[in-house]
C-alpha cells in the first residue's frame, strides 16, 4: 500500500486520527454509511411499503380479472398400428428435436387456433373479441376523429366490402386474442405437450384446451386422408396414362416383328458361323489359286527335263519317261509335261471361278448378318422398353390399390392422454404473491430514493470528512443555536458561557490562535461561499469569546451591501466604515461599544462607490492598519466569497481567514470553490468552521454525536 495513503491529520479536539486520502477512499463502499441512510429514512420505508401493499392489495382484490387455467396433454405416437403392411403415403412424425419443435408450432399456429375460434364461434366472446365490449372514451374519440376525415361510403357494394373486412379483421384479431391465452409447452425429454388455456371462466379454459387437443389431433388425421387423397387421384392419372404408354410399346414389338424375317440369337450365331466357312473356303481357295499359279509359272520357266520334272512336282510318269531316254519317250514327256501345264491352266480359271462365287456368297452372308444384327438390337429395344413400361405399369398400379385401401384405415400421429380439467381456483391473480412483491417492490423503490437523495445531498456533515474532503484543518464545529431570532444569539452565549455552545466557540477559538503560536493572528476574517451559513453569527461570537479573555476587540461588518449588523443589536444612525474612509468621520466617531458582545463595533455605513473598489484602495489599507495598531484583535465580518469578490480583496490585508461551512447544507463543489477563490489570490483560507451543526440531525445520521461536546453533553450546564 503506498504509505502516502494514510497520513494523520489533526482534529479540532486534538485528537490524531488517520485518513484515508486520494481515490482510495472513493472506491471503497461504506456498507455503514449506507446502513444509517436507510435506519434514519426507516419511517419512510415503512411507510412506502404500506402504500405499496396497499395499491397491491387493491389491484389484487378489487381490479385484478380472476383468471382460471386449465390444462389437455396430447402425446406424439412413437408406435404406429398397421392393420395390413402397407407403405403409407405420409410417413409418420419422428421423436428427434425438430419433430417436436415442428409440432409445438403446428400447435401455437394461427390455422389451428382459427379452426378453435370457428368451432367455439369466439368471435361472439366478448372476452376474446374486444370490439363486443363497451368502447372506452379514447376510443370513441379516436372513432370520431376518423369518421370526421374518412369519406361516406353510400354504395351497398362498398357497405358490403367495409363489412367483410371489419368481418375478417374481428376474427384475426379474436385468434390474436386466443394465440395469448395459449401456452404450448413440451415436457423435457418427451414427446408429450401441455395445451394450456387461461380465460375467465373455468369452464370455458376446459373447453378450449380439449377443443384444441381434439381438433390437432383430427387436423392430423385429416392431412393424411387429404394427402391420402389426393396421391390416390394423381395415381390414377399415371395408370392410365402408362397403361396406354405400354399398349403402345407392345405394339410396337408386334408390328416390328411382323415387318422382319423370324430372327433370334441362335439363328445369328449360325450365320455367323457360316459366314465363318465361307471366309476360311476363300482363304483357301486364295491360297491354291497362288500356289497353282506359281506352280504353272515354274513350268514355263523350266527348260530340262529334271527342271521339268521338278516343276511338275515330281510326277512319276515323268520321271519314268526321262529313265527310258528313248525318243518315243521323250516325246510322250513333252506330251505328258504340256498336258500337266494344261490341266494347271484349267485349275487356275477353276480356282478363280470358286473365288469370285466365295466372294459373292461371303458378302451376301456379311449384309445378312449385318442386317438381322440391327433388326435384332432394334426388337430388344422395343421389348426392353415394353417391358420397362410393363413394371412401371404394374408398379403404379399395385401402388394404387394400396393407397386406395389406405383411405380407410388413416391415423393420427398423436393422441390425447389427459383432456382438462375444470379448475376449482383461480390461477391468478395470486393475491398474496402480489401483496408481498407490492411490499418488496415498496421497500426496494424507498431505500433507492433515499439512497438517491443521499446521493444527491453531497455535503459536509463531520469535521472528519471536511477536513478529508478540503485537506484544510477545521477550526470549530459549532452546534445549532437553541435561540430562534438573531437578536437573540448574543444573548444566549452572554448569559451561558457554560454551554455547550459556547465551549465550542472557545474550542474555536484555541484552535485559530493556535493555530500559529509564534506570532498569533491579529486581523482575522470571516466568511463563508453563500448567505445564511452563520457567518456573522461566528464573527460576534468570536468577537464576544475574544473579549471575555479580556482583549480588546473590534468588529467590523464587512458587508456594506446588506449590512446586517441591525439584526443583532442596536444601530444608531452614527457613520460607519464607508464614512472613516471617505474621511467624512474619523474612527473614534465610526466605534460603538456593544455591551452584549463586550467590544467596538464598525458598522458598515452606505457608499455610492463599488464595494470591491473601496476595498482596494488605500485608504482601506491604512484603516486597516490603524484598527490593528490599536486592538488586540480585529474581526472583519466579510460578504459571501461565491457571491461578489470583497471577501478575496480584504482577505490581502488580514492574518487570518476563516471558512464558515453551515453543516448538511453547503454542497462540497461550493466549498472547494470557494477555497479556490481565495487561493487565486495568494491567501489561502486558514481554517474552516463546520456551523449550525443539528444534535438530532447527527443521530438521524447515525453519528449520534458532534465531536466530544455531543458525547459529554450533559457535562456542560447550558
Amino acid at each position: 500500500m503506498n504509505q502516502s495513503a494514510l497520513k494523520p491529520t489533526r482534529s479540532i479536539m486534538s485528537e490524531e486520527r488517520y485518513t484515508i486520502s486520494g481515490t482510495d477512499a472513493d472506491d471503497v463502499v461504506d456498507l455503514q454509511a449506507i446502513a444509517s441512510t436507510l435506519w434514519r429514512g426507516k419511517l419512510w420505508m415503512v411507510l412506502a411499503v404500506i402504500l405499496a401493499c396497499f395499491a397491491g392489495g387493491y389491484y389484487a382484490f378489487g381490479v385484478a380479472i380472476p383468471k382460471y387455467r386449465s390444462t389437455a396433454v396430447v402425446m406424439l405416437e412413437t408406435r404406429q398400428e398397421q392393420v395390413v403392411s402397407l407403405d403409407s403415403v405420409v410417413g409418420s412424425l419422428g421423436t428427434d428435436v425438430s419433430a417436436v419443435n415442428s409440432e409445438m408450432e403446428v400447435l401455437k399456429s394461427r390455422a389451428l387456433l382459427g379452426k378453435v375460434v370457428d368451432a367455439l364461434d369466439l368471435t361472439q366472446d366478448p372476452e376474446f373479441n374486444r370490439s363486443l365490449s363497451a368502447p372506452s372514451s379514447s376510443e370513441r374519440l379516436s372513432t370520431y376523429i376518423r369518421a370526421l376525415f374518412t369519406e361516406p361510403q353510400l354504395s351497398a357494394e362498398s357497405t358490403q366490402a367495409t363489412a367483410d373486412k371489419s368481418a375478417e379483421r374481428q376474427n384475426d384479431a379474436t385468434v390474436s386474442s386466443l394465440l395469448r391465452a395459449v401456452t404450448i409447452t413440451n415436457i423435457p425429454r418427451s414427446v408429450v405437450f401441455q395445451i394450456t388455456v387461461e380465460t375467465t371462466d373455468p369452464k370455458k379454459s376446459a373447453l378450449i384446451a380439449d377443443t384444441m387437443a381434439r381438433l390437432y389431433v383430427r387436423d392430423q388425421v385429416e392431412a393424411k386422408f387429404e394427402a391420402t387423397e389426393q396421391a390416390t387421384s394423381w395415381l390414377a392419372e399415371r395408370v392410365t396414362s402408362l397403361q396406354k404408354d405400354l399398349e403402345l410399346s407392345e405394339g410396337k414389338v408386334k408390328d416390328f416383328r411382323s415387318s422382319i424375317d423370324l430372327i433370334s440369337v441362335d439363328t445369328l450365331t449360325a450365320l455367323e458361323r457360316q459366314l465363318k466357312d465361307s471366309r476360311d473356303r476363300l482363304e483357301s481357295t486364295r491360297t491354291n489359286l497362288s500356289d497353282t499359279q506359281e506352280k504353272l509359272r515354274t513350268m514355263r520357266r523350266a527348260q530340262t527335263p529334271e527342271s521339268k520334272i521338278l516343276a511338275s512336282g515330281g510326277d512319276v510318269q515323268l520321271q519314268r519317261m526321262m529313265d527310258t531316254g528313248t525318243a518315243e519317250a521323250m516325246d510322250a514327256f513333252n506330251l505328258r509335261f504340256q498336258q500337266i501345264m494344261a490341266r494347271s491352266s484349267t485349275d487356275i480359271q477353276r480356282l478363280e471361278n470358286e473365288i469370285s462365287a466365295l466372294n459373292s456368297l461371303v458378302n451376301q452372308q456379311e449384309r445378312q448378318l449385318e442386317q438381322q444384327s440391327s433388326d435384332l438390337i432394334t426388337l430388344q429395344q422395343l421389348t426392353r422398353e415394353a417391358e420397362a413400361s410393363r413394371l412401371l405399369y404394374e408398379y403404379f398400379l399395385s401402388r394404387l390399390k394400396e393407397t386406395s385401401v389406405q383411405q380407410g384405415v388413416q391415423r393420427p400421429d398423436s393422441r390425447i392422454i389427459s383432456s382438462a380439467v375444470i379448475p376449482g381456483a383461480a390461477f391468478s391473480p395470486r393475491r398474496e404473491l402480489i401483496v408481498a412483491v407490492s411490499a418488496l417492490l415498496g421497500l426496494i423503490a424507498s431505500s433507492a430514493g433515499l439512497l438517491l437523495n443521499e446521493s444527491r445531498k453531497y455535503t459536509y456533515r463531520t469535521t472528519i470528512d471536511l477536513e478529508r474532503g478540503t485537506r484544510h484543518s477545521v477550526f470549530g464545529q459549532i452546534p445549532m443555536l437553541p435561540a430562534k431570532m438573531r437578536r437573540e444569539t448574543i444573548r444566549y452565549l452572554a448569559r451561558n458561557p457554560t454551554s455547550h455552545v459556547a465551549e465550542a466557540i472557545r474550542d474555536m477559538r484555541t484552535s485559530l490562535l493556535l493555530s500559529s503560536v509564534d506570532s498569533p493572528p491579529k486581523v482575522i476574517m470571516v466568511s463563508s461561499a453563500f448567505p445564511g451559513e452563520g457567518k456573522t453569527t461566528i464573527s460576534l461570537a468570536l468577537a464576544q469569546n475574544l473579549a471575555g479573555m479580556g482583549k480588546s476587540v473590534l468588529i467590523i461588518e464587512g458587508d456594506i451591501r446588506r449590512q446586517i449588523f441591525g439584526q443583532y443589536f442596536e444601530v444608531s444612525d452614527s457613520s460607519g466604515m464607508t464614512s472613516v474612509l471617505t474621511g467624512e468621520s474619523s474612527i473614534d466617531e465610526a466605534v460603538r461599544y456593544v455591551e452584549t458582545i463586550g467590544a467596538d463595533v464598525i458598522i458598515s455605513g452606505t457608499s455610492a462607490v463599488n464595494a470591491a473598489d473601496l476595498f482596494s484602495s488605500s485608504a482601506f489599507e491604512n484603516f486597516i492598519n490603524e484598527v490593528s495598531a490599536r486592538y488586540d484583535a480585529v474581526i472583519i465580518d466579510t460578504p459571501p466569497v461565491m457571491v461578489v469578490p470583497d471577501a478575496r480583496v480584504i482577505s490581502q490585508y488580514t492574518d487570518a481567514r476563516i471558512l464558515v461551512v453551515k453543516w448538511d447544507e453547503t454542497q462540497r463543489s461550493a466549498v472547494a470553490e470557494a477555497l479556490k477563490m481565495f487561493e487565486s489570490v495568494g491567501q489561502p483560507v486558514s481554517g474552516l468552521v463546520l456551523n449550525q451543526i443539528s444534535a438530532k440531525g447527527m443521530k438521524r445520521y447515525g453519528y449520534g454525536y458532534y465531536g466530544s461536546y455531543g458525547a459529554a453533553r450533559k457535562y456542560y450546564n447550558g
